[in-house]
């Protein structure tokens, strides 16, 4: 009887140990994952404040909350499955749909310019005037395609792994950029109010509180800019780099040649220079693209209002 408990303690230890190796497997290929996919991460951070930009402060972190908890419905309950069972059976359909996403987030952001330029004077009034539910919506629907993006990604780093072991790793990579992207926008948005409670402390003090909160407006003014540029760059970099997936190599070719010169003629400056050639084609083509989209669907509104 002593000997078959010894046996099953055994046993139970040797599964511990096996259990431990492969969260540690886990976790390094979570990391491994999350680091490339880091991009992207960066561009949904700076996205999402746009949202809570011009509402009450009160209203500023229930909202973040609500589309953080859209985050994650898209992540796992939408993406996680899609991305799992195409990569299993049906591979060749993950670019083409990610290119589908792209495309909105072209149409986004060159609808924000669009919208900029053509309704300047209307602009802080209809920020105001914003409606929750609309709002967030619409930040659920970015952060759809945004989040499509880092998980498939990260899907391309760990494709050779077993299949229980890609959904735990991508579960691991999606819970913990939600918690990164929108903690990081939570404490965007509530910096001014840290700011207005240091700037009733003494001395040095204050002056930083004073400094923040006369910051945090053009902190927000540039994440805007940065978001919507954003949009249009991943959106603009998911088409250019979809089309060399599926065949057609002559524009992908074209912006990684200009991207190589610009790294080779620059020396030390070469990654960063390389990277902004093509995060500026990408932007390019991904204004182009949301361009020709929003005047597509200007003129289907147009028509169904004739109608």
């Amino acid at each position: 009887m002593a000997g078959g408990l010894v046996a099953l303690l055994d046993d139970v230890a040797v599964l511990a140990r096996t259990a431990a190796a492969s969260l540690d497997d886990i976790g390094a290929a979570a990391a491994k994952a999350s680091t490339k996919a880091a991009g992207v991460v960066v561009d949904d951070a700076a996205v999402t404040p746009q949202y809570v930009r011009g509402l009450a402060a009160k209203r500023e972190l229930p909202i973040i909350k609500r589309i953080a908890l859209g985050s994650l419905r898209n992540k796992f309950l939408i993406i996680l499955p899609v991305v799992l069972l195409l990569s299993q059976f049906l591979p060749g359909l993950l670019t083409p749909i990610l290119m589908i996403g792209g495309a909105y987030l072209c149409y986004e952001g060159a609808e924000k310019v669009w919208h900029k330029i053509a309704h300047r004077g209307a602009h802080q009034e209809e920020e105001g005037a914003k409606d929750e539910k609309a709002l967030i919506s619409g930040a659920v629907r970015t952060d759809l395609i945004l989040s499509a993006e880092i998980l498939v990604i990260s899907l391309n780093e760990v494709i050779d792994e077993p299949f229980w072991s890609r959904l735990a790793i991508l579960a691991v990579v999606a819970l913990i950029m939600t918690v990164v992207v929108y903690g990081a926008v939570g404490l965007i948005v509530k910096m001014d109010d840290a700011g207005l409670r240091l700037a009733a402390g003494p001395g040095a003090v204050a002056a930083l509180g004073r400094g923040l909160v006369k910051a945090m407006p053009i902190v927000l003014t540039a994440l805007t800019i940065i978001g919507t540029a954003a949009m249009l760059w991943v959106g603009g970099h998911i088409l250019l780099v979809g089309t060399d997936d599926l065949g057609w190599h002559a524009l992908y070719g074209a912006v990684h040649h200009m991207e190589e010169a610009a790294h080779d003629a620059t020396g030390a400056l070469g990654g960063v220079v390389g990277w902004l050639v093509n995060t500026v084609f990408s932007a390019i083509l991904g204004l182009i693209v949301g361009a020709l989209i929003v005047v597509v669907m200007t003129l289907i509104a147009k028509r169904r209002k004739a109608h």
